[in-house]
């Protein structure tokens, strides 16, 4: 559908401009720059926005799907560092064998292992694994090396950090193994770290790779990926790093982004019951006074000042306190616990943080998915997860590069562009 200037977006839609230029500041609502430089909007993109809110109001509810594809790919993956199962979860629902999992957290471990018995799970370091028995096994290597290192929310140390040297076990594993593609995922914190300089460092390690004996090396490319634009009900940005042996192709494949997001209400709007965190009392009553989608700021002046304590006084990285999420929009991107101060997720409606399968929901996992250990190690794991369906619309990118070589699937090739796009020139850069 051709583009429109937000007023006569408004106008079609009739909502309000400030309503709009909300869902676009939001990340819920798309623009482009046209020649003149101004903002327009795909109608149909804004009227699907005004509809799910209307069907919410109705009481109607549109459940979003765990993408799944009916058939094996016929490929093979390794999966590092591998959590709870999100990203894994994800590449198994696009089709992909799993050779190995890694994963030292023995929760974590626990979790894979307890929901499929069958995958091949090591709870070790991953510095003990010889990866060199799985050359000319694996077609895809996937890892999200830990992030805290690089993290705002961190000391962003980066390779200063233990976390951070882990990068360098991924990029190990994929010389001693040489895959035919790997895929890396990160925080989108990872772009600015050190002024750019920790990324240039991993993209040369990444494309320095080569086979001893044929020579053959890596084109690697690297995108910010949106979750809410594919099929996750969360806005969550991580920054992806794809790389494809020259040999099998020159292209890199990105996840192209849905012209639609998944409310709140679509994932949880039936309340799932579980167990879940609670708050104190006094941080109840003060959320009470939060309104949908509201946070500090819409509290009084005395009690923004009481609450927020020294905080008050800071110029920035506030926004997350006291925070109540919106029935309408997909959720903020999840932490490691919902309760804590700086990082409240309150539910829409009721005053308590969102519970264990409310969590899982927002990351895409099925309900049929459960977690191992305490309430504190369940939260962490799904915090740290990959969204189960971004990790299937990774699957399908690393499946389109694969099949880019495969004669008897070339002619194939056409049914994937609805899931990929090729990497622009600037993201090889």
């Amino acid at each position: 559908m051709s583009k429109i200037s937000i007023s006569a977006a408004a106008i079609e839609a009739n909502v309000s401009i400030d309503t709009l230029r909300r869902w676009d500041k939001l990340g819920i609502l798309r623009a482009e720059r046209s020649p003149k430089g101004i903002r327009q909007y795909d109608l149909g993109e804004v009227l699907t926005l005004v509809n799910k809110r209307r069907c919410r109001t109705s009481g109607e509810r549109h459940a979003y799907t765990v993408l799944e594809d009916a058939e094996p790919n016929g490929y093979t993956v390794i999966d590092l560092f591998a959590g709870a199962g999100g990203t894994a979860l994800g590449l198994s629902n696009a089709g992909f064998e799993h050779l190995l999992l890694a994963e030292i957290d023995k929760h974590a471990a626990t979790t894979l292992k307890t929901n499929r018995p069958e995958w091949n799970v090591l709870n070790t370091d991953v510095t003990t694994i010889d990866f060199s028995e799985y050359r000319g096994r694996v077609d895809l290597i996937e890892g999200g090396f830990p992030c805290q290192a690089f993290s705002y929310a961190g000391h962003s140390r980066g390779f200063e950090d233990t976390r951070g040297t882990l990068f360098f076990e991924f990029a190990r594993a994929v010389k001693e193994a040489m895959p035919k593609v790997f895929i890396g995922e990160n925080v989108k914190g990872l772009l600015k770290h050190d002024g750019g300089r920790t990324l240039a460092t991993m993209l040369k390690t990444l494309r320095e790779i080569r086979d001893p004996e044929t020579g053959v090396g890596y084109t690697v490319a690297y995108r910010v990926v949106r979750s809410q634009y594919h099929d996750v009900p969360q806005k969550r940005e991580r920054l992806i790093l794809i790389g494809v042996r020259s040999d099998v192709g020159d292209t890199v494949y990105f996840p192209k982004e849905r012209n639609y997001i998944v409310s709140l209400w679509d994932a949880i709007g039936d309340k799932p019951v579980s167990p879940g965190q609670k708050y104190p009392e006094a941080k109840k009553q003060i959320l009470d006074l939060i309104p949908p989608g509201g946070y500090w700021k819409d509290l009084p002046d005395e009690l923004q000042r009481k609450y927020l304590g020294g905080s008050y006084h800071l110029s920035g990285g506030k926004t997350g306190m006291a925070r109540r999420l919106s029935w309408d929009e997909p959720s903020l991107t999840l932490t490691c616990s919902p309760a804590q101060k700086q990082t409240e997720r309150c539910h829409p409606e009721e005053t308590r943080p969102l519970n264990i399968r409310e969590y899982a929901r927002i990351q895409s996992f099925p309900d049929s998915w459960t977690f191992a250990g305490g309430l504190s190690q369940q939260y962490k794991q799904i915090g740290n997860a990959v969204p189960v369906n971004l990790g299937y619309y990774l699957g399908k990118c690393a499946q389109a590069i694969l099949s880019s070589s495969n004669e008897t699937e070339q002619s194939e090739q056409s049914n994937f562009s609805d899931y990929v796009e090729p990497a622009k020139l600037a993201e090889y850069a």
